[in-house]
């Protein structure tokens, strides 16, 4: 008696594995884009909602200091400011608007990558970059400009406070 032939078989077994472990192995490159998109993402709307925080922190602190802010004494605020050493002894209004732009200016640099901010007057504040925030100083309409650096890119949020 002669054994069956078994060569019409060989090797699929094998194919059908290599196969399957291709389909999952795109299945978990997948996965990782994902995750990584993902995680991007989270880091995006974490730099802004600390944007968003740092700016409605500034309109805080100008309606602690209503009188300095109506006086103007915010307008034009830009950079890192100076501390004028007042906090300890007791500050005018001005000096505590200089104090406030001193401490807000240094949490902008610690919060934001490359983050950098002004508080002007402005009638048109959607406008502007870092070095030239294109602030006209017209009206009564006090605009907090912040700038970050994002993945080599430049964003940018603003909000607008009325004294």
């Amino acid at each position: 008696m002669k054994a069956p032939a078994s060569t019409a078989q060989r090797g699929y077994g094998l194919f059908e594995s290599m196969v399957s472990v291709l389909v999952v192995s795109i299945g978990f490159l997948g996965l990782a884009s994902v995750q990584v998109n993902g995680l991007s993402s989270s880091n995006s709307s974490l730099l802004r909602s600390q944007a968003i925080y740092l700016t409605y922190q500034m309109a805080d602190r100008m309606r602690a200091n209503l009188p300095a802010a109506q006086a103007g004494a915010y307008n034009g605020m830009s950079g890192a400011g100076s501390n004028p050493g007042c906090v300890t002894n007791g500050c005018t209004p001005a000096q505590m608007a200089q104090n406030d732009y001193y401490e807000w200016s240094q949490e902008v640099a610690r919060l934001l990558p490359g983050g950098s901010a002004v508080v002007c007057i402005d009638s048109t504040p959607d406008d502007g970059e870092p070095g030239d925030p294109q602030c006209d100083s017209a009206g009564n309409v006090f605009s907090i400009k912040i700038w970050w650096t994002e993945k080599s890119e430049e964003s940018r949020f603003i909000t607008t406070f009325r004294p």
